[in-house]
């Protein structure tokens, strides 16, 4: 089919589905930052509220909306992957000579996610890292309010 002998690596379309499927990995990197962003936030926020107040027992709950940030920022990772898994699927076609008019028109999430993909951003050291801080010092904090108290 003549078509389908254009669709070479200098193709606009080619292209611009890469620029796309590129703009979406931004995004969903985009997205991880922004929790942890919110959840540097919101638990500072909790811990000054708790420091005010005299709970130290009260601590652990800044626990809560880092335990849920986490959770998202695992899954925006877990979904750059898939995106990123996409991205090299589409150019080994490319190159392979393989790819067909219809490949241009699917940039979209898997439906599932598999639970390596889980269990893969929980091992990435930008989660496990900073949450790991993000609880050693709401422990601390816990431990100074508790000494002080």
């Amino acid at each position: 089919m003549a078509d389908e002998t254009e669709l070479g690596a200098e193709s606009s379309a080619v292209q611009l589905h890469l620029r796309i499927v590129q703009g979406v990995i931004g995004r969903m990197a985009d997205n991880s930052r922004s929790c942890k962003v919110w959840c540097a936030a919101l638990v500072s926020a909790v811990l000054v509220l708790v420091a005010r107040t005299d709970g130290s027992h009260h601590v652990f709950i800044a626990l809560v909306p880092a335990l849920l940030l986490a959770c998202l920022d695992v899954y925006y990772l877990a979904l750059e992957r898939a995106f990123r898994s996409s991205y090299a699927g589409f150019v080994e076609r490319l190159h392979a000579g393989e790819l067909r008019r219809s490949d241009l028109y699917t940039v979209e999430p898997p439906r599932r996610i598999e639970p390596r993909s889980w269990i893969s951003g929980l091992r990435s050291h930008s989660v496990w890292i900073f949450y790991g801080a993000i609880a050693l010092l709401v422990v601390a904090a816990w431990l100074v309010l508790w000494l002080v108290g």
